[in-house]
């Protein structure tokens, strides 16, 4: 009986088990997708950009089901602002834009990069606000441009607040008007973001099927998600640093220092071409940070200072009037009402470099010194300088014949003094006058006794 049935049903109950099983697969693999991570922090800057852009694209080509932009920036540059909030809105693949680890922050232009996001979530003890409008060096401006770029930056959070509701957007605009900042539980009561989320897996469940809008059109997120982080480029792994001021600081010293030292040895071209290269990246990243150039100037003058005590006699004073400089400098580099606290310079840091910094000058100074006090060894100068010296005859000397001796490790043109005696090969002789470029010698005495005349 077994047999006769599975004669009439084996085949079509293998072809329904297949059926299902693909079925299966299929709805897994529906299921499921992948989440593209970007890791943005510090001030907004041109490489930040083109990382995003570059992470949008790549999302966009492999066919990711989410871009999640984990946030930690005190603000930045409008334009940039402008620039990436663009790309996330034109993105076809949905962008969730989340301010944290704890303590991270979206502040200023920050702010305005989280509305743009399809979703918006933090972490719980982050914050976002402050957004008013200042000058390129955190000065306030002027009334009526100030009135402009408010106007213009409350209608961009309007339009982008404007799904979150009347409450979400009064908050989002007193962002901008009144500087307010925001808690990630006030956030989240106003509507300004969706979710409060403690870790990136807790915001990624809280996502499964999700539906928005994007420059796409309708979609649904899957019912499970997997991250994947974007690494960033060799080219933006350099760049991105630069906004660091302890980065720039110590590029900064250490180009200046370095170019000290090829200053003194033209000859070599790895010094001059580490301390060029120092100095590009320091100038690449004092463009993109708040700088005070009082402190940029009060540094240059410290490294004058050091320069000038190798060849003034200041017993070091002026050292350690480069010093002073250089620690004020140094302080005053990124103090401007447009850094915040994490844009200042590392006090010990200074403090360690100016010491380390004075320490090499010192025995730059030294030595140098000790080079000026040697006598000159070129040309005549080294011929006299042989004067009372001694060696050996590699030639017999005999009164009005000219021989080879070697002195010094050299072998020189020779003839006798008045009234000494011949001198065999391997005799030792003495210098005792220089004539054009010979050199006249005399036997050594003997212990004892005099040389034979």
């Amino acid at each position: 009986m077994l047999q006769s049935f599975l004669r009439k049903w084996g085949k079509k109950v293998l072809l329904l088990a297949v059926a299902l099983m693909l079925v299966a697969a299929r709805g897994q693999a529906e299921g499921s997708g992948w989440a593209l991570v970007l890791h943005l922090e510090g001030p907004l800057t041109p490489p930040m950009a083109h990382y995003l852009a570059r992470g949008l694209r790549v999302a966009a080509a492999e066919h990711a089901a989410l871009v999640v932009v984990v946030l930690d920036t005190p603000g930045g540059s409008v334009t940039l602002m402008e620039q990436m909030v663009q790309e996330i809105r034109n993105s076809p693949v949905p962008v969730v834009v989340y301010v944290a680890p704890r303590g991270a922050m979206a502040g200023s232009a920050g702010t305005i990069l989280v509305l743009a996001g399809h979703w918006a979530a933090m972490a719980p003890e982050t914050a976002l606000g402050a957004a008013s409008p200042v000058g390129p060096q955190g000065e306030d401006l002027g009334e009526t441009l100030a009135k402009k770029a408010q106007q213009i930056l409350q209608a961009l959070v309007r339009s982008l607040a404007a799904r979150r509701g009347p409450q979400a957007v009064q908050a989002a605009e007193d962002t901008i008007s009144q500087a307010r900042a925001l808690s990630a539980d006030e956030a989240l009561r106003l509507g300004v973001i969706d979710f409060v989320a403690p870790s990136l897996d807790d915001l990624l469940s809280r996502l499964a099927g999700a539906h928005t809008t994007t420059a796409a059109g309708e979609g649904a997120l899957p019912a499970h998600l997997v991250a994947a982080p974007l690494q960033p480029t060799l080219a933006e792994s350099v760049l991105l640093p630069l906004t660091n001021p302890n980065v720039v600081f110590l590029l900064l010293g250490l180009g200046i220092q370095v170019l000290l030292i090829a200053f003194w040895h033209p000859s070599n071209w790895p010094a001059w071409f580490a301390g060029v290269s120092a100095l590009l990246l320091a100038a690449y990243g004092l463009s993109l940070l708040p700088v005070n150039w009082v402190g940029l100037a009060f540094m240059a003058l410290a490294f004058v200072m050091f320069a000038l005590d190798v060849k003034a006699t200041t017993h070091g004073a002026l050292t350690a009037a480069g010093l002073a400089a250089f620690v004020f400098g140094a302080l005053t580099l990124f103090n401007t009402p447009a850094a915040l606290p994490q844009q200042r310079v590392s006090v010990p840091l200074v403090v360690g470099s100016g010491a380390a910094m004075a320490l090499l000058s010192t025995a730059v100074v030294m030595l140098a010194l000790r080079a000026q006090k040697r006598p000159v060894k070129t040309g005549l100068a080294q011929v006299h300088s042989l004067v009372g010296k001694r060696g050996y005859a590699r030639t017999p000397l005999r009164p009005g014949q000219q021989g080879t001796v070697q002195v010094g490790g050299e072998l020189w043109s020779a003839r006798l003094a008045p009234q000494r005696r011949a001198v065999a090969p391997g005799e030792a002789v003495e210098v005792v006058a220089v004539q054009g470029m010979h050199l006249v010698v005399q036997p050594v005495a003997s212990e004892g006794g005099e040389a034979a005349k």
